[in-house]
C-alpha cells in the first residue's frame, strides 16, 4: 500500500459526516494493507504518528520542499525515517534533522506532504478516534465490536489490535489479556457536581454500600512487578521507572512475585501536606529528576494483577480486598467503604483538610473498565473543575502588554474540540511568562491579536459553573472561569468533554 492511499482515506473519513461511511472507508483501508503494515497503517488512519516525540516542530514544517509527482513510500519508508529523524541527538542533530525531514517531504506528493504534516503535528481531524477504528476493526475482521474492544484495553496502542483481529480473528484478539511489564490502559472517573449527584450516579438503592478514595492530587502511576524487576507508567502509558526509583523500591518490597498495581505518586511536606503541584510534576516530567530531592509517597488505590492471578474483571470489592493483603496501610489511599450520606460527607471534608482535591466513590461491584471513563467511578471536588484543551490565545493589554493572555477554552468533542468560553483569570506573572513562551511554540497561525495554537496544552479550569449560551459552538459555556494549573501530565486525548460539561449544565436546566 503506497502512503498516499492513506491520504486519500484520511481525506474521505473528515469530508463524510456519516460514522457509517467514516466506518466503512476505514475498514476498507485495512484490509487492503499487507500484514506486515496493517500495525502502521490503523495508527496513521487513527491520526497520529508511532514515535511519541519525533523532534519536529510545526516551526520546522512552515516551509516544505517542492512535492514529488508521483507517489512512490509506503507506510512502512515513510514510519522508518521519521524513526531515523527521532533518534538523532548530539552535536549537529539539529541540521541533520532539517535536512532528513526535507528529504522525507521531498519524497511525497502534495496530498502527501499534507497528511503527514498533520499526522506529526496531531492536527488530524477526521472523526477516527479510537472508538470508532476499533468499529471500523470490526467490521474489517468481520469480528464482534466487544472482542475488539477488550483487547484494546490491554494494549496501549491499537495498531496491534487491528494486526490481530485481521490476521487471527477473535482468537487471536483473545490472547490480550493484562500482561506484567506491559501497561494496561487506565480507568478513568467521571465528574459529578456533588456528593448527593455522584452517589445518585453509582446507585438507586440509598442503602448500597460504595467505596470513597481521596483523591490525592499528585501524578497518576500504573506498578508493574515482575520478580526483582519493577516498571512505573503514567496515566499516557509513558515509562518513567528512572526517574522515581523510591516508588519502585516500595513496590519491590511487597509479598507478590507478581504484581500490577494503580495509584497515585505525589510529593508531600514534611508534615505531610501536599507540596505545590508543580514539583509532582518536575519528578515525573524530567530525566533527570532521579537525583532531585524531593521524594515521592505513592498510594495506591486498585490491583489488577496478582501472582498469575488476573482481577481486572472481577468486582471492585474483590480486587479492593486484594489489594489491602499485598500492600501495607502506609501505601494505600485514604478510604472508607459505608452507604451513609453524612459519613460519606464528613469524610470528603476530612480529605480537604489534609490538603488533597476531594474523592473517589467507586461501585463496589463494578470490574477495572479499562481505557474507559464510566459510571463506575465518580470524582466529587469542592469546587467545580475541568481539564480543557487551550485552542488559541490573546495578547494582553495593560500590564500584560506583550504577553499572551486570555486563552480559549475548548472540550473534546469525538475527533475535535469544541471552545467553551475564554478566561485570563488565576495567572501570575511567572504564569504569564510560560504561556508566552509555550504557546508561541504550538503557534499555527494569526488573526489579528489572536494566536491559534495546535490542541495539545491541557489547563485544569476552576469555574462557578455551567450556563447555555449560544455564542459557542457547543451551546454551553462556563461561569467565571479561572485558571488552576497547566497539566504537563495530561494529553489532549484526555481532557473532558463537551458531553462531560453538559452534563454539569444539566441540573440548572428548567
Amino acid at each position: 500500500m503506497n502512503f498516499a492511499r492513506l491520504a486519500e482515506v484520511s481525506a474521505a473519513v473528515a469530508a463524510t459526516q456519516s460514522r457509517l461511511e467514516k466506518r466503512r472507508l476505514l475498514a476498507a483501508a485495512l484490509r487492503e494493507a499487507e500484514e506486515d503494515e496493517i500495525d502502521l497503517v490503523a495508527t496513521y488512519l487513527s491520526g497520529r504518528v508511532r514515535q511519541r516525540r519525533t523532534g519536529v516542530g510545526w516551526r520546522s514544517l512552515a516551509d516544505l520542499p517542492a512535492p514529488a509527482e508521483q507517489a512512490t513510500l509506503t507506510p512502512t519508508d515513510v514510519d522508518a525515517q521519521l524513526e531515523s529523524v527521532a533518534t538523532l541527538a548530539g552535536t549537529g542533530s539539529q541540521a541533520s534533522r532539517t535536512a532528513a525531514v526535507q528529504a522525507l517531504f521531498g519524497a511525497l506528493t502534495e496530498p502527501e506532504q499534507l497528511f503527514l504534516r498533520k499526522l506529526i503535528l496531531g492536527e488530524v481531524r477526521q472523526g477516527a478516534l479510537d472508538s470508532l477504528l476499533i468499529e471500523a476493526i470490526a467490521e474489517a475482521a468481520e469480528v464482534p465490536v466487544g472482542t475488539v474492544r477488550r483487547a484494546a484495553m490491554f494494549s496501549a496502542l491499537t495498531g496491534p489490535v487491528a494486526r490481530a483481529a485481521l490476521t487471527g480473528g477473535a482468537v487471536a484478539l483473545e490472547e490480550f489479556r493484562p500482561a506484567v511489564l506491559e501497561p494496561v490502559r487506565p480507568m478513568l472517573a467521571s465528574p459529578a457536581p456533588d456528593l448527593a449527584g455522584a452517589l445518585d450516579k453509582l446507585r438507586d438503592d440509598p442503602a448500597t454500600e460504595v467505596a470513597a478514595d481521596g483523591k490525592v492530587d499528585g501524578i497518576r502511576v500504573q506498578v508493574h512487578k515482575a520478580g526483582e524487576e519493577v516498571a512505573v507508567f503514567t496515566r499516557s502509558l509513558d515509562d518513567i521507572t528512572e526517574r522515581v526509583p523510591e516508588i519502585a523500591e516500595v513496590v519491590r518490597a511487597l509479598p507478590a512475585a507478581k504484581l500490577i498495581l494503580d495509584g497515585e505518586a505525589i510529593a508531600l511536606d514534611p508534615s505531610g501536606r501536599p507540596r505545590p503541584f508543580q514539583e509532582t510534576a518536575a519528578r515525573t516530567g524530567s530525566h533527570d529528576a532521579a537525583g532531585s530531592t524531593t521524594p515521592l509517597t505513592v498510594y495506591f488505590f486498585d490491583l489488577l494483577h496478582r501472582d498469575g492471578q488476573t482481577l481486572i474483571t472481577a468486582p471492585a470489592a474483590e480486587r479492593l480486598a486484594a489489594l489491602e493483603e499485598v500492600v501495607p496501610a502506609s501505601s494505600l489511599v485514604p478510604r472508607r467503604v459505608t452507604a451513609d450520606h453524612a459519613e460519606l460527607d464528613a469524610f470528603f471534608h476530612e480529605i480537604l483538610e489534609l490538603g488533597h482535591e476531594g474523592l473517589v466513590l467507586k461501585d463496589l461491584t463494578a470490574p477495572y473498565d479499562a481505557g474507559r471513563r464510566g459510571a463506575a467511578w465518580v470524582k466529587v471536588k469542592p469546587r467545580h473543575t475541568l481539564d480543557l484543551v487551550v485552542l488559541g490565545v490573546e495578547w494582553g493589554s495593560g500590564r500584560r502588554q506583550g504577553k499572551l493572555s486570555n486563552i480559549h477554552l475548548g472540550a473534546r468533542d469525538d475527533d475535535g474540540f469544541v471552545m467553551l468560553g475564554k478566561t485570563f483569570k488565576g495567572m501570575t506573572d511567572e504564569v504569564l511568562a510560560w504561556q508566552t513562551e509555550r504557546f508561541l511554540e504550538l503557534e499555527t497561525h494569526r488573526d489579528g491579536h489572536v494566536v491559534y495554537v495546535r490542541p495539545e496544552q491541557v489547563v485544569e479550569i476552576a469555574f462557578d459553573g455551567v450556563q447555555r449560551s449560544p455564542r459557542y459552538p457547543g451551546g454551553v459555556a462556563l461561569r467565571f472561569a479561572r485558571v488552576l494549573r497547566y497539566r504537563e501530565d495530561k494529553t489532549a486525548a484526555e481532557a473532558d468533554t463537551l458531553d462531560a460539561v453538559r452534563a454539569l449544565a444539566a441540573p440548572n436546566k428548567p
